[in-house]
């Protein structure tokens, strides 16, 4: 049994995706979110006067040189994550590193190799990882519910508008689909087949400002299995994945947010499961992340660093396909 000692928190970025992290902490039973630091003082000080954060910085380095926090949530723009990162690690903290851990895989080998030496927790926040729905898709699957899945169908887009000096629109940011939104149905692939596809084939709609504003891919893996992956930032979609098997299917509606999932096993009638919770589920990967801190791990067995690599080294790849760098 892991002791449930209270876990100090700081979080790194004022923005949007770091308001949504701090407003669910309060789900996480055993959660004290302390600090917070920004490039702007003025912003991180806004930032704690709206969840109630005892303390402000207007710098990365000063987050590192709190005492009294353990561990730090990056919620800040995709191109600083390693260098804020390298900084917080160098200051003793551990880690939760939103998604994409990295620009690339090269960033994301500096970080892990540090974390390494210093012997500090590390994870990715690929938070729909750690929804109950997606726990309980999980267990069908290790329990072979459908036999050996054959097929993967999943996509993940939205139409953010024309907003060329936007950040999703905008090369310089990190911006384009793929690091964004498509990062979701690639990891949820790698979570269900557990490997790196054999091949990749994929075709993507470069916009006006440079970066993808869609995509397609189908990765193909041993013994014919396939993974049929979508996704857009200026195209709406159902946002659905269906994993189908040798002995059923599984059905997972809106699996970004995953309140609900459907297991049709061949001969058998469906079994459904639904979550009600009335909070997005950000507080799920801060629980992990905090068990894994009580019990002394320094990663996640849910997300791996092995995995995060792994899956930064395919986004590389896709990149390539289409010529398209940061």
């Amino acid at each position: 049994m892991s002791d449930k000692r209270n876990v100090k928190w700081g979080i790194m970025g004022p923005g949007g995706i770091s308001g949504n992290f701090a407003s669910e902490l309060k789900h996480a039973p055993g959660a004290e979110l302390v600090a917070v630091a920004g490039r702007s003082k003025e912003k991180a000080e806004a930032f704690a006067e709206k969840y109630g954060v005892p303390r402000a910085y207007g710098s990365c380095a000063e987050l590192a040189a709190d005492p009294d926090v353990e561990i730090v949530y990056i919620g800040t723009l995709h191109p600083v994550h390693k260098e804020n990162a390298i900084e917080l690690l160098r200051g003793g903290k551990s880690l939760l590193v939103e998604k994409p851990f990295t620009m690339d895989k090269e960033e994301a080998d500096e970080i892990v190799n540090e974390a390494k030496e210093r012997g500090l927790f590390v994870m990715e926040a690929m938070w729909t990882r750690y929804l109950p729905v997606i726990r309980q898709v999980r267990q069908w699957l290790a329990e072979d519910a459908i036999g050996e899945v054959q097929l993967l169908k999943a996509e993940f887009g939205f139409d953010v508008g024309w907003d060329p000096d936007g950040r999703l629109l905008n090369k310089a940011k990190g911006g384009g689909t793929l690091l964004d939104a498509g990062i979701y149905p690639i990891s949820f692939a790698s979570m269900v087949y557990g490997a790196r596809p054999q091949r990749i084939q994929s075709t993507a709609y470069i916009g006006e400002t440079g970066v993808d504003e869609r995509f397609s891919l189908l990765f193909e893996y041993d013994r014919g299995r396939v993974a049929s992956l979508h996704g857009a930032v200026r195209l709406g979609m159902n946002n659905d994945a269906w994993i189908y098997g040798t002995k059923g299917k599984i059905y997972v509606e809106g699996f970004l947010f995953s309140k609900k999932a459907t297991l049709y096993a061949n001969g058998e009638e469906p079994v459904t499961v639904t979550d009600d919770r009335e909070f997005n589920g950000h507080a799920f990967e801060a629980i992990e992340a905090m068990d894994c801190l009580r019990e002394g791990r320094t990663e996640s067995a849910d997300m791996p660093l092995a995995e995060t690599l792994a899956i930064m080294g395919t986004l590389d790849e896709i990149r390539g396909q289409w010529g398209l760098s940061y």
